[in-house]
C-alpha cells in the first residue's frame, strides 16, 4: 500500500475517462496480477500510459470468478476512496491487493488467472448528503450512486454495481451499507450518520481474457426493473 499521498494535487474524475482509457486500466489490472502471481514482481506504469492517467485517483478492483457473462462470483475486491496517489499507480496496487490481499477471501493462484474477470471502477469523490436522514432514500440514484457511510470509527462503502447485482432498492441499499461497516442496519436514521455519494465509470472483460465493455448501470438497473413488473 502507498505510505504516503502524492503531492499530485490534481485528480481525476470519471467523466473524463474515454473508453480507451478504461480498456488500458482493465489490461493493466490484469497484467499487475499476472506478473505478481507469477514473478512475485509490481510493475511500473508502461511508457504508453495516458496523461491523465498520472494525475492522481480513486479506483477499485474487482475480480471475479466467471460461470457466465451473467453469473459471475466475486473472488476479490480492493480500493481507495481518497485520491492518493496517481490512477495508474493506484489500480496497479488495488489489483495486487484483490487477487491476494483481500481478507475474505485465500489468495489467488496463477492457474485461476484464465478463469477469473477483471472490473476497473474510477471513482469521483464522495460528497455528502446534506438533507435529513428520513429523506436520505429520495436523493440515492441507484445505478449512479455508490454510498459510504461514517459515524464515529465505523466507515463502509458499497460501489454503484452492488445494488444492480443484488436488486436493491434505495432504503436495502443504505441498510446494507451499514451492515457493511458493522452497524446496524437502520444507522443510517440515527442522529450523526453521514451518508456520501460518488459516481463511477466501470470497465470490466466479457470473460476471462476476453473483450472489454463499459457497463452502463442505469440500463441494467432499468432492464432489471422490468424483469421484476
Amino acid at each position: 500500500m502507498f505510505k504516503r499521498k502524492s503531492q499530485n494535487k490534481e485528480y481525476v474524475h470519471p467523466r473524463e475517462l474515454t473508453f480507451n482509457d478504461g480498456i488500458f486500466l482493465v489490461k493493466l489490472a490484469r497484467k499487475a496480477v499476472e506478473e505478481y502471481l507469477h514473478r512475485r514482481r509490481k510493475i511500473e506504469p508502461p511508457p504508453e500510459t495516458p496523461s491523465k492517467l498520472l494525475k492522481n485517483g480513486m479506483a477499485f478492483v474487482t475480480i471475479e470468478s466467471f460461470h457466465g457473462y451473467e453469473k459471475r462470483s466475486l473472488r476479490g475486491c480492493i480500493g481507495y476512496l481518497e485520491p492518493i496517489a496517481p490512477l495508474v499507480n493506484v489500480v496497479i496496487e488495488v489489483a495486487i491487493q484483490a487477487a491476494v490481499g483481500d481478507p475474505r477471501f485465500t489468495p489467488m493462484s496463477p492457474d485461476e488467472l484464465g478463469t477469473v474477470t477483471f472490473e476497473v471502477s474510477v471513482l469521483s469523490k464522495p460528497e455528502p448528503l446534506n438533507v435529513p436522514n428520513e429523506e436520505l432514500p429520495k436523493h440515492i440514484i441507484i445505478g449512479k450512486h455508490g454510498l459510504l457511510v461514517k459515524r464515529g470509527l465505523y466507515q463502509g462503502v458499497l460501489l454503484p454495481q452492488v445494488p444492480i447485482e443484488y436488486g436493491w432498492d434505495q432504503e436495502t441499499f443504505l441498510a446494507e451499507v451499514c451492515l457493511k461497516a458493522g452497524m446496524e442496519p437502520d444507522c443510517w436514521l440515527w442522529d450523526g450518520t453521514k451518508i456520501y455519494v460518488f459516481e463511477a465509470k466501470l470497465f470490466r472483460e466479457k470473460e476471462p481474457l476476453g473483450d472489454i465493455e463499459e457497463r452502463d448501470l442505469e440500463e441494467e438497473y432499468g432492464k432489471l426493473i422490468e424483469q421484476l413488473e
